[in-house]
């Protein structure tokens, strides 16, 4: 089984999660955010993965350092689920439309973290969810998963559905790139190591 159980307490958050490559698409999730549970809901689903979280945090200031934590945590969590990475694909990629919106998402699981941000926000906010936030959860997720990341919106109007397939595309890229392939012997790299 291909999976991590993370557990993480500051003085802003207290954050426990636990997360399965080769799951089922189910989600168990505890957030104090109600946008970031529903992008973290059809992210599992759409990645086929397992994901429980149960993240109290100072949401009484704002979203902000749950959000990031949350992605620090599972960033940590995929890396150490995918162990030592022999026999993935290592390489993702998925575009997903939503409505007016295209976005593509792009991740190789090079042990070489970057981020690669390609998007605009017509609104500032969804809900209460400051929308600035999905950069610093990308960041914080290809930071700690030591991932190289990048996400284009080619188009899109709609705020929610712009972030909304962002999501989806990053599940079902990395639900490629974690994906093990039979004819891969070892790690999938010339340097012998990821």
């Amino acid at each position: 089984m291909r999976t991590a159980r993370l557990e993480r307490q500051t003085g802003e958050t207290n954050i426990v999660l636990d997360f399965t490559i080769d799951g089922e698409g189910v989600s168990e999730l505890e957030t104090g955010v109600p946008f970031l549970t529903h992008m973290l809901d059809l992210f599992t689903k759409h990645g086929h993965f397992n994901l429980t979280v149960d993240a109290k945090g100072d949401i009484e200031v704002d979203d902000h350092h749950t959000t990031e934590d949350i992605g620090i945590c599972l960033g940590t969590a995929l890396k150490e689920a995918l162990g030592d990475k022999k026999g993935i694909k290592r390489y993702g990629s998925a575009f997903v439309p939503m409505d007016e919106t295209l976005a593509q998402v792009v991740v190789d699981l090079s042990n070489r973290p970057h981020l690669e941000f390609r998007a605009e926000f017509p609104s500032q906010k969804v809900g209460t969810f400051d929308t600035e936030l999905v950069h610093e959860f990308l960041w914080k997720l290809a930071l700690e998963a030591r991932m190289n990341l990048h996400v284009i919106v080619h188009y899109g109007q709609n705020t929610h559905h712009i972030i909304e397939a962002i999501f989806k595309a990053l599940a079902r890229a990395l639900d490629e790139a974690t994906t093990i392939d039979e004819r891969v012997k070892g790690v999938p790299s010339t340097k012998g190591m990821l």
